[in-house]
């Protein structure tokens, strides 16, 4: 049994409800300055943002605008979505941090329930999870990058996207 599963059947009682579910926010690849272009430019492409993205995170909806799923990984900032751009919706001169901000459910998250677990911060590589203890993570927004990493490792699903910034 991995330690990803291991945890998940602990927190197996905090998914599910209905009440706290969060809405999936489209979050769009960071490297881009007019948000329109995503509107008038990415309905004539053949999705190559998407094939390039090393991750596999880049989605596009019915209307063929990409967006961010951090379900099964996170962005690493590699440039690959930028450079396979033709249409100039995203350029590598556009470079920034994602726009969106990441939150803990405390209510979903076995840390703030007692139980030790690091699952969202092991892959955090501007360390930007913060730990009272051996419990209760924060997220500290000057460090994060919202590459969203954590949100696809943790077993109770306790992280998510709480808006854009």
């Amino acid at each position: 049994m991995q330690r990803r599963d291991f945890f998940g059947s602990f927190a197996s009682g905090f998914r599910g409800t209905s009440s706290g579910a969060r809405q999936e926010i489209a979050v769009r690849p960071p490297y881009y300055s007019d948000g329109s272009l995503f509107h008038s430019e990415c309905q004539q492409c053949d999705a190559r943002c998407g094939a390039a993205c090393e991750e596999g995170i880049i989605r596009f909806g019915e209307d063929k605008i990409p967006y961010l799923s951090f379900k099964e990984g996170g962005c690493t900032y590699c440039d690959a979505c930028a450079q396979a751009c033709s249409y100039g919706v995203l350029t590598l001169q556009e470079k920034k941090r994602i726009e969106a901000t990441v939150e803990i459910d405390p209510l979903k998250c076995v840390a703030w329930h007692d139980t030790i677990c690091f699952s969202c911060k092991d892959p955090c590589l501007e360390n930007a999870i913060l730990f009272q203890g051996l419990f209760k993570p924060l997220i500290d927004d000057n460090r994060c990058t919202a590459c969203g990493f954590c949100i696809s490792r943790c077993p109770s699903e306790a992280l998510g996207l709480g808006g854009i910034s």
